[in-house]
């Protein structure tokens, strides 16, 4: 009894109240935008809304059943819970059930069960129990590519699915290596690459390849007297041709139509707002017309008459900005903000290093979710498909991220830590 009495006296409360008001706005806003007059209660299980709110309540199950949990579970058992993962998200190609061309469900009855959402918090756990061994040292390329190999299979996996966005997801834990002391040239390289993807798609690869060669020289030039400088150089430029062309392959012939039509959209190649701008358009419009303080709830028209396709899961933000305005969408992006920042600093105040990486893991995927979402529902960013956390309609997305936080919490509430 006084263990869990100091278990709830130890936990992270100001985080468990900004979760729980991030559940509730996402329970009202996912009523708002599949409202039906003819189920009006929002506990309706026959509704979105109503299975919703049994999703809320079985996540506060869960987060309940990890607090009570020795915390050297998770360290025990973050190989099984990978290993599992990993084999339900080859199981999901094999009798997974294809919805929007993405074969990326497991159907348990009238349930989708999505491996991928689960694969996230079982890879940040396998990847902080690797990286917190004793004689394991970021700086040498025997852990940079054992770490990779951690991130990389479920990626694969995902992607084979496939599910681009959700296996985007997984390149944000590069930060979480980063804080461990990998170099920032990384950082740099995948900044570069980023540049580099948008330029080869923008204009002809051999024209980007001219570019490339012709800042090589220019910088040869001003640092000739540094054969290591001509050779670091030498190496980037390699890397910079094969990348190109494979920007070049990928973007022609794997990326399918659609994916292309959004990456064209974001990029201005394209104008066509009735067509493969509409999702995008229309969220804008939504989010626009809310002005200062919103339509009010249930009064949103772009919401009301389902001018929004996927409105209850990946562009749920455009329902709060339509029906609560500027004013609603700067206090959920604040709550955000504070939720980010909270982790981060409990991620730096504990002393177990796997309890710290695992931290930093949380912030990173929940960094992601969170700017690519709200960032493809204003158009700063091409629609990848991927749902905002706690806000978005799901059991799945809701009960994994769920488990993310709240091991993490259960990390911080014994800072005596995992050895």
């Amino acid at each position: 009894m006084n263990n869990q009495r100091s278990l709830f006296f130890n936990v992270d409360w100001p985080i468990i109240l900004t979760y729980i008001t991030l559940c509730i706005i996402g329970w009202f806003n996912i009523h708002a935008a599949v409202y039906d007059p003819s189920n009006p209660s929002i506990i309706d299980l026959d509704t979105n809304y109503g299975k919703q709110f049994f999703f809320i309540i079985s996540a506060f199950i869960i987060g309940l059943a990890i607090l009570l949990l020795d915390s050297r579970f998770f360290n025990t058992f973050s190989p099984i819970f990978y290993g599992i993962t990993i084999l339900l998200l080859i199981l999901v190609l094999i009798i997974g059930r294809n919805v929007g061309g993405n074969q990326a469900w497991i159907p348990i009855g009238n349930f989708r069960l999505q491996p991928s959402e689960f694969a996230k918090f079982a890879t940040c756990l396998m990847l902080a129990r690797y990286l917190s061994s004793g004689t394991i040292k970021i700086q040498d390329i025997k852990t940079q590519l054992f770490a990779a190999f951690i991130i990389l299979i479920p990626t694969a996996l995902i992607l084979l699915q496939p599910d681009a966005g959700s296996a985007l997801t997984f390149s944000s834990l590069i930060l979480v290596l980063y804080r461990e002391g990998l170099s920032g040239y990384f950082l740099l390289i995948e900044g570069l690459a980023i540049i580099l993807f948008i330029l080869t798609v923008l204009y002809n690869k051999y024209l980007v390849l001219t570019g490339v060669l012709i800042a090589a020289g220019t910088w040869v030039y001003f640092n000739r007297k540094s054969r290591n400088m001509i050779k670091v150089t030498g190496w980037g430029v390699l890397f910079s041709v094969l990348f190109i062309f494979s920007v070049d392959f990928a973007y022609n012939k794997i990326l399918k139509p659609h994916q292309r039509n959004r990456i064209d959209l974001i990029l201005g190649k394209v104008d066509d707002p009735r067509g493969i701008g509409y999702n995008l358009n229309q969220s804008k419009i939504a989010i626009g017309s809310g002005g200062l303080w919103g339509k009010g709830y249930l009064q949103g028209t772009q919401t009301k008459y389902d001018f929004v396709p996927e409105q209850s899961t990946d562009f749920i933000f455009c329902t709060v900005g339509e029906e609560w305005g500027f004013a609603g969408s700067f206090i959920v992006v604040i709550l955000y903000l504070f939720l980010l920042m909270r982790i981060v600093n409990i991620a730096e105040r504990q002393r177990s290093s796997m309890s710290r990486i695992y931290g930093y893991g949380v912030a990173s995927i929940l960094f992601f979710h969170i700017f690519i979402n709200i960032g493809m529902t204003i158009g700063l960013i091409p629609v990848i498909g991927i749902p905002l956390p706690f806000l978005s309609y799901g059991g799945s997305s809701l009960w994994s991220f769920t488990i993310l936080l709240f091991i993490l919490l259960k990390f911080d509430s014994n800072r005596m830590g995992i050895n």
